[in-house]
C-alpha cells in the first residue's frame, strides 16, 4: 500500500493484492535456468482452484501462481514470498535457489515498488533424466 499524491490534492492509496505479487513471483521463478517447475503442493493447490474459479467468473484470465505464496502486509509495508520447486539435476540447488531468490526478489521490486523481505524457496524435487548422478 502507498500513499501518491493525486492531483487534486487528495491522498490516493494503492493496494498491491498478494495474488499479484505471487504472479510475478512466479514469472521470475520459472525463468531461472535450472528450474524445472514450480510445485504447487495440496496447500497451494486448494487456494490456487479457489482463486483461479473466482476470477474465472469475473472474466478474468488467471496469472498462474502455483507453487508460490504471498503475504502482503500494510501497516508497516511488508511483502514475503514463499516459493516450492523443482529442479534440475544438471544444476548446483543451492545456487539455483539463490538465484531464484535474487531473481524474484528483484521482479517484485521492479513491478510492484515493494521489496521483499523474505524470499524462501523449497526445493521438493531434482529432476535426474539419464539415470544416476
Amino acid at each position: 500500500m502507498t500513499p501518491e499524491q493525486a492531483p487534486a490534492g487528495q491522498l490516493v492509496e494503492t493496494v498491491i493484492a498478494p495474488p499479484v505479487v505471487a504472479a510475478v513471483a512466479a514469472h521470475a521463478a520459472a525463468k531461472v535456468p535450472g528450474v524445472v517447475r514450480l510445485e504447487p503442493g495440496l496447500r497451494g493447490l486448494a487456494g490456487s482452484l479457489t482463486r483461479i474459479a473466482r476470477q474465472r467468473v469475473k472474466g478474468l484470465e488467471p496469472a498462474p501462481t502455483e507453487g508460490v505464496r504471498a503475504f502482503v502486509e500494510h501497516d508497516p509495508p511488508d511483502v514475503r514470498v514463499e516459493i516450492d520447486l523443482s529442479l534440475s539435476g544438471l544444476d548446483q540447488a543451492a545456487a539455483t535457489a539463490q538465484t531464484v531468490q535474487r531473481a524474484v526478489s528483484r521482479a517484485v521490486t521492479e513491478a510492484t515498488g515493494l521489496t521483499p523481505s523474505a524470499v524462501s524457496v523449497s526445493i521438493l524435487d531434482i529432476e535426474i533424466r539419464g539415470g544416476l548422478l
